[in-house]
């Protein structure tokens, strides 16, 4: 208030109320952050939250937690974490995002002295990136393995097969004639897997990474080159991508559910996925369990949801957004389950062993269990090509979402730099990332990647998702925030979704964290133990991203002015510039902060300036008036 009046402003202007709308519009095109770019199609978006939430975990996580946790039981405690936790948390991230058109690290204007927050989301979800593009790669070398007439895990016999190794036609001519004992056996996927494309037999350990296995690391390199093409022109590129990679794994997972269903034995696996056994629903594992799938499969606290939200334009429907994404997401599981189940019951009979000796979870699953399977189907190479063609685009969406995370958070703090350079900075983030990945295409890589996926996003997500919500509901203000919300839609958020942001969510969220460290184990890699230095290491990874929050208030406190506590009070205040990123969406109480307005009524500018009033600006006008109302009590 106390600086001096610009010269520009003492030239004599002629004032937005005498200027007509139509001499305005060529003024819009330079207001309009358009280098930022948007969605070009309708469904760009929802295709792209589909692709990002439905993932590996969607097929190889979801039903072996549901088969050891109380099998149809399980999705009692599944759907009410989904309604307390999932939906809630979802719908708060794309608020965030559409509302404030900005990256996770920019949208802390909201409350700068939390931008630690955005700092640890960064951390996370670079360590992520690392590791889960070398599952892609994974898949990708399977994927060509797969083009062969014989699958070539399909017999022992090769060069890196064992003694131990006996394959399912044997067991099976041996069931007819006199009975093998296969405890002390290994199959021909599984030493395929870990002797073969692990060569994990050439590290003793962690702490013994060996040589690079080339053919890995060629199949990571491709990885990082197909991400990086896709995510080239940013939301334009990606946005076109997911058509295909979001779709075309329900058109395959159906057909391996129909190819699943109509084998011998199938009903066999179904049945023990889904029989309810309702006593494990009085143990807090199961709910516990059911909310960890919730959190990660929805991918809340990564920022991805925020980033694809904040290329919306400001009035898109992401209230029927949340609903279609989070509900199809876990009819995704469902589904995934019965093609996954019905295939181990058939292949559990082929055996002749229950079916809770052949289910497993993770990489297990999908690169020992599943390609077994499908050398006893006619037709293996065309089965498992499929399989792994599925898994390719699954792994790719939620490739492309972590990825455009980083780089949209970044670019979004240095816009004038890096926008107009996005397509390099990509690269150079995709480069670096890459190079980092390198240890874990080495024979003893697969220690290296539990270790990230054990510690990356565990403890450090949960304290950032808590944080977030938190920061939104009691730093920023419950009502503030439903305001924002009523601008954007055109009503405010139901008493449902209050009650979950102010305690439901965070309570169920601080439940899971205490679960977690009361509950710690070190990791294991089969009958590996890692040292100590390895879980050090791994404690620091996921404690670093919650470190990032205290220090991002150290930063944000020594930039303001006057005692500690109202520099806090400062800090913790949203930013002058926070708001819509458009003008012509900067309604009610936020067009006072639009640079350069000058007018005592800003409103009445507002809706001369842009031709009339809309039921969003009736909205505002609403929100003024309850602000001046609520002004008005306080003072009294």
């Amino acid at each position: 208030l106390s600086s001096p009046i610009p010269w520009s402003l003492a030239q004599p202007v002629t004032p937005d109320l005498l200027v007509s709308p139509s001499s305005q519009d060529g003024d819009l095109g330079s207001e309009c952050p358009e280098d930022r770019g948007n969605w070009t199609g309708r469904l760009d978006f929802l295709l792209s939250c589909i692709g990002y939430c439905v993932g590996l975990g969607n097929v190889w996580r979801f039903p072996y937690r549901a088969y050891t946790n109380g099998g149809g039981a399980f999705l009692v405690p599944y759907f009410i974490m989904l309604a307390i936790c999932g939906i809630p948390i979802f719908f708060m991230e794309l608020s965030l995002g559409q509302f404030s058109s900005l990256g996770p690290l920019a949208v802390w204007k909201i409350s700068p002295l939390f931008k630690g927050v955005g700092m640890g989301t960064i951390l996370i979800v670079s360590l992520v990136a690392i590791y889960y593009n070398m599952i892609i790669a994974y898949v990708l070398f399977y994927l060509f393995a797969s083009l062969t007439s014989d699958l070539p895990w399909q017999h022992c016999g090769n060069w890196w097969n064992t003694d131990l190794c006996l394959d399912h036609h044997v067991i099976k001519a041996g069931n007819n004639t006199l009975p093998v004992n296969i405890s002390n056996t290994v199959s021909p996927s599984e030493e395929y897997w870990s002797r073969y494309v692990l060569h994990i037999q050439g590290s003793s350990g962690i702490g013994d990474p060996g040589r690079i296995r080339w053919n890995l690391c060629l199949c990571l390199l491709l990885s990082w080159t197909i991400v990086y093409l896709c995510i080239l022109k940013g939301v334009k590129s990606s946005g076109k991508v997911v058509y295909f990679t979001a779709t075309f794994p329900y058109l395959i997972l159906v057909m391996l559910l129909i190819r699943g269903v109509t084998l011998e034995g199938a009903w066999k696996g179904i049945q023990f996925y889904l029989t309810p056994q309702f006593d494990h629903l009085l143990s807090s594992k199961v709910w516990i369990e059911a909310a960890l799938q919730i959190f990660y499969s929805l991918g809340v606290g990564f920022g991805g949801l925020l980033t694809f939200a904040s290329y919306n334009t400001f009035h898109q429907n992401i209230y029927r957004d949340t609903f279609i994404v989070t509900l199809g997401n876990a009819i995704t599981s469902i589904l995934a389950g019965f093609a996954i189940f019905s295939v181990l019951g058939y292949m559990s009979q082929e055996l002749g062993v229950p079916v809770n000796q052949v289910a497993k979870a993770g990489p297990g699953l999908a690169f020992v269990v599943y390609p077994q399977a499908m050398t006893m189907l006619p037709l293996s190479p065309f089965w498992s090509f499929l399989f792994f063609f599925m898994l390719l685009t699954l792994g790719l969406d939620s490739q492309f979402a972590f990825m455009e995370t980083i780089v949209t958070a970044v670019t979004d703090e240095f816009p004038y730099y890096l926008r107009p350079k996005k397509a390099s900075f990509s690269a150079v983030i995709c480069i670096a990332l890459f190079l980092m990945g390198l240890i874990l295409t080495t024979e003893g890589g697969m220690y290296w990647l539990v270790l990230l996926d054990d510690y990356s996003a565990g403890f450090g997500l949960m304290v950032v998702v808590i944080t977030t919500c938190l920061v939104v509901t009691r730093v920023y203000g419950m009502k503030r925030f439903c305001r924002d919300i009523q601008m954007m839609l055109g009503f405010k958020p139901g008493p449902y979704f209050r009650a979950c942001w102010m305690v439901l969510s965070p309570a169920t969220m601080m439940a899971l964290l205490v679960y977690n460290i009361v509950k710690y184990q070190p990791s294991k890699y089969g009958n590996y133990c890692f040292p100590t230095w390895a879980e050090v290491l791994g404690i620091l990874m996921g404690v670093l991203s919650f470190l990032m929050i205290p220090m991002g208030m150290v930063m944000a406190v020594l930039q303001e002015e006057g005692t500690l506590w109202e520099r806090v009070q400062q800090a913790s205040r949203p930013a002058m510039d926070w708001g819509p990123s458009l003008e012509e969406n900067r309604t009610g109480v936020y067009v006072a902060s639009l640079a350069g307005s000058q007018s005592p009524k800003p409103l009445m500018v507002h809706m001369r300036k842009y031709g009339g009033i809309t039921s969003y600006e009736n909205t505002a006008i609403e929100v003024d008036r309850e602000m001046e109302e609520e002004d008005e009590e306080e003072s009294m």
